[in-house]
């Protein structure tokens, strides 16, 4: 099946509504799955698990994460706890829907979870739908 990027959203945003009980109308690309829709940490394995299971993809935990320290080479991602000045510079390039303002000097890697937006979870399942294949032109 291909999928259209606004058929990837609207099953984003069905996962959402049904995993943190939110209205259809809350989930909004921009909003911060923490702060504006109250998810927990539990919520976040709710909602990979019901992505997975409505794409059929498998979204590797950690994978934000993983990408930026990758792409570092021998630079250090974190000083206690942290986050190195590079580590910001590489975190920006990966989450483009975050507002640079919220990755700024002093970013402790326990925080980065409150940057994820709905769209940061549209733009990952978008990324392993190209991967398979599935994403429309």
């Amino acid at each position: 099946m291909a999928y259209t990027e606004e058929d990837v959203y609207d099953k984003v945003r069905d996962c959402f509504v049904e995993a943190l009980g939110v209205d259809d109308e809350e989930v909004e690309k921009g909003a911060r799955v923490i702060d504006d829709l109250g998810a927990e940490s539990l919520d976040f394995l709710d909602i990979v698990f019901r992505l997975e299971r409505a794409f059929d993809i498998k979204i590797p935990r950690g994978d934000l994460e993983n990408q930026v320290q990758t792409s570092m080479g021998e630079e250090p991602y974190e000083i206690d706890g942290v986050l190195t000045q590079v580590a910001l510079e590489k975190l920006r390039a990966v989450m483009t829907e975050v507002p640079t303002a919220e990755i700024q000097q002093g970013l402790k890697t326990k925080d980065i979870p409150r940057l994820f937006r709905v769209a940061t979870f549209h733009n990952i399942c978008v990324k392993l739908l190209q991967e398979k294949g599935e994403l429309a032109a």
